[in-house]
């Protein structure tokens, strides 16, 4: 029987659950800029009290909104109503595989069966415009792996990934959203959607409810759907896909990558015989994903790479701001070109926790951009 991962944390209280949702709804703050601000400041609410300084010091070119109390409040009431509710990253029920990964969500809205969650999970994602043996092939690895004990995890795109969600509702399938929860999209897959969450599946997205979801969402979406699993199957995918795009993902996240061969006449397939080349686990059925993947399973995660618990702080780094020269060197220092944090503090010899409290403050004013790796540079 395949080993579970172990429940760990503590829950968020209800004044907490509040301040993280109004904080990662403020504008410019992403799941970085968010651990970033914890990780200053102590808790959601002393960073929301910092914010207005910290936007003044960066000099932001465009009004930011602070997400306000009452609207906050709106959207819990919202998933509330839509039988959902809000997992912050540290609590038992947030997927110990996707705290591991690159830049994840400190709180997603769940519907349906959280207990779906907290199981070892495989990714799979496809082709939409999928072919008849590859429908076939998606549902009998899904199957397999279902049988296993793994939860299987996608898209809910046209394709393979409605067949992955459909072969494994009986056993758990988590739907991954790039728009808020109450926007079912494709919208043919309202009922898949509904017999996921009977099933004891999950629905799960980082979106606002109501959120449209536009192009650029899509590849955050992809980089949930990496990072919740262990691995990730590819069947059917052409060279410009979003699916090469959670290849690369997970594969940066140091996920396994497994690809199922197809026909080199079929261009659909043109993108998954080319991960073969680049190195993915060559697959044709369950056992090769699962001889791969069990090692990983016995053996406990280790530690996220940092945490995001809240803790009381005596003295917030406000207290002790950059001077106008350390900041002009700071900032001369950046570029287009992507470097490591650890680089500019070597280069400017200026301490680490100024370089930080610098490099939040581009960030929030939108001048700094962040990239894959930890590596940063000018907007």
């Amino acid at each position: 029987m395949l080993d579970q991962p172990q429940k760990t944390g503590v829950k968020l209280s209800d004044q907490q659950r509040l301040s993280w949702l109004r904080l990662i709804r403020s504008d410019n703050i992403g799941p970085i800029t968010f651990r970033e601000l914890i990780n200053q400041f102590g808790t959601a609410d002393t960073a929301i009290e910092a914010l207005p300084e910290l936007l003044s010091r960066g000099r932001s070119r465009k009004k930011i909104v602070i997400a306000s109390v009452e609207n906050t409040e709106r959207e819990l009431d919202v998933a509330q109503r839509n039988g959902a509710c809000f997992v912050a990253m540290g609590e038992p029920e947030y997927p110990a595989a996707l705290k591991m990964s690159d830049a994840p969500p400190p709180m997603i809205a769940v519907q349906g069966s959280l207990d779906c969650l907290t199981r070892h999970s495989v990714s799979i994602v496809g082709s939409r415009n999928s072919s008849l043996s590859g429908a076939k092939i998606t549902r009998k690895i899904t199957q397999d792996l279902a049988s296993a004990g793994y939860v299987i995890s996608s898209g809910l795109a046209r394709g393979i990934d409605t067949e992955a969600h459909k072969a494994a509702l009986s056993s758990g399938t988590i739907a991954v959203f790039a728009g808020g929860l109450d926007v079912i999209y494709p919208p043919e897959n309202v009922s898949l959607c509904r017999e996921i969450i009977e099933q004891e599946g999950a629905l799960i997205s980082e979106m606002p409810f109501g959120w449209q979801p536009r192009a650029k969402d899509f590849p955050r979406r992809n980089r949930i759907v990496a990072g919740l699993s262990l691995g990730l199957v590819v069947i059917e995918a052409a060279k410009r896909s979003g699916s090469l795009i959670s290849a690369r993902l997970a594969n940066e996240m140091g996920r396994l990558v497994f690809a199922v061969p197809g026909s080199p006449l079929d261009p659909r397939c043109a993108g998954t015989n080319g991960l073969l080349k680049d190195g993915a686990i060559l697959t044709t059925g369950a056992d090769d994903v699962l001889d791969a993947l069990t090692p990983l399973t016995r053996s406990t995660l280790e530690q996220a790479p940092y945490s995001l618990e809240e803790r009381d702080k005596d003295k917030t780094p406000l207290d002790a701001p950059a001077d106008d020269g350390e900041r002009a060197r700071i900032i001369s220092a950046l570029g287009p070109t992507p470097c490591e944090i650890d680089e500019i503090i070597r280069f400017t010899g200026i301490a680490a926790p100024i370089v930080q409290l610098v490099l939040l403050e581009l960030d929030l004013a939108g001048q700094l951009e962040r990239h894959p790796g930890g590596l940063i540079s000018l907007v």
